[in-house]
């Protein structure tokens, strides 16, 4: 997201919405421009849930593209990032999120062939 795009008077909210219908709509490099501005806006500990959430949403773009060892990489990057706002944060099921990614990517990575993206990973959000 370039500066010109970032605009700091957008909540938080609505980003982290937009980003989470966008994850679960298939549209992964979307996403990620939309959790970045909850990255960019947010303060101190939250920026860290923000970055979590780029990378979720990367790992999968990766993974459309056949790039699974950046996939992995970014994989292990969301679980290092999220893993301090468990089990939930702004209204993200993080441990759902977590748990569903796992056998996901691992699955993707020993058989990219077979991945079947009706079943990928979903944000759950309460509002």
């Amino acid at each position: 997201m370039s500066e010109e795009e970032f605009d700091p008077s957008r909540p938080i909210e609505e980003a982290l919405a937009e980003g989470v219908r966008l994850f679960n709509a298939g549209e992964y490099e979307e996403s990620h421009e939309e959790f970045e501005h909850g990255w960019l806006s947010s303060e101190a500990n939250d920026s860290e849930f923000f970055k979590g959430l780029v990378q979720a949403g990367i790992c999968l773009h990766k993974l459309q593209q056949g790039q699974l060892d950046g996939a992995e990489k970014l994989h292990a990057g969301m679980r290092r990032y999220l893993a301090a706002f468990l089990p939930s944060h702004r209204g993200v099921d993080v441990a759902a999120l977590m748990d569903e990614m796992r056998p996901f990517i691992k699955g993707a990575c020993e058989q990219p062939q077979a991945i079947d993206w009706s079943g990928a990973p979903k944000m759950k959000l309460e509002v």
